[in-house]
């Protein structure tokens, strides 16, 4: 199973790239395949590549579910 995880877009390089941050841990991701990605933007990243951008309010309740999707497999 392939999950994809919303980020926020820190950076954006001159090469397509950019920085993305979820929980303090950054990744390089590609933005090949979004429009106008800019700093500060909320993107699911799959396999390295920004495949859709989120409003901000969507970004946080995806991550959210995350934490409680995490949450509840501690035992």
């Amino acid at each position: 199973m392939c999950l994809a995880v919303p980020m926020k877009l820190l950076d954006i390089a001159r090469n397509g790239f950019g920085t993305a941050e979820l929980d303090g841990v950054t990744h390089s991701v590609d933005l090949s395949l979004i429009d106008q990605p800019a700093a500060g933007d909320y993107v699911i990243v799959h396999a390295g590549f920004a495949i859709e951008k989120l409003d901000t309010e969507e970004a946080e309740a995806r991550i959210d579910l995350f934490g409680e999707l995490a949450e509840s497999g501690r035992t």
